[in-house]
């Protein structure tokens, strides 16, 4: 269950912590280290066995996350920007690398993601791009949301003449 947490406008730094995460096929933590625990504010047992998208902004469009799990149910490794939320309110940006994670019989066995301090710039790309996507979101109706928002991602970055995977290690 994601708890209410009411998002403030105080901006936490990562610098150069690396946070580091796994979870299990469902987006469930089944580890978190410790640079996670100190910036996101949660204490270990109220990560592992929790949706990972506790620390979820409200100002993520859902086809973020889309694009995310679609990537990743191809087996392809994901990279972007995200704007999460502490256990406070707070909010911190980082720039994601999500990978599959294999078991011993090479099947996928959930997925490890290492954030990283994003590039300044970057993110006031994404927050204006982002803002775009929540509108289309907002348009579309929930049940739309997150399909209508890839389309207008998908949409804009042909208009640009690249890929998702181009324009955001570009930045």
């Amino acid at each position: 269950m994601k708890l209410k947490i009411a998002p403030t406008q105080n901006e936490v730094h990562i610098n150069d912590n690396v946070i580091v995460s796994k979870t299990d096929l469902n987006g469930r933590l089944t580890y978190a280290n410790r640079a996670f625990m100190r910036i996101s504010d949660f204490p270990e047992n109220e990560l592992l066995g929790v949706q990972h998208n506790l620390v979820r902004h409200p100002d993520m469009p859902r086809g973020a996350f889309k694009l995310l799990w679609d990537t990743l149910n191809q087996e392809r490794e994901f990279f972007g920007y995200v704007k999460n939320m502490t256990a406070h309110g707070d909010f911190y940006w980082v720039f994601a690398n999500v990978t599959p994670d294999y078991d011993a019989n090479g099947k996928v066995a959930g997925y490890f993601s290492v954030r990283r301090n994003p590039n300044k710039a970057a993110v006031a790309t994404m927050q204006s791009l982002y803002r775009e996507m929540l509108a289309v979101e907002a348009q579309a109706g929930v049940a739309r949301a997150p399909n209508a928002s890839v389309e207008f991602l998908q949409a804009k970055l042909k208009s640009l003449g690249t890929t998702y995977d181009r324009f955001i290690l570009s930045l």
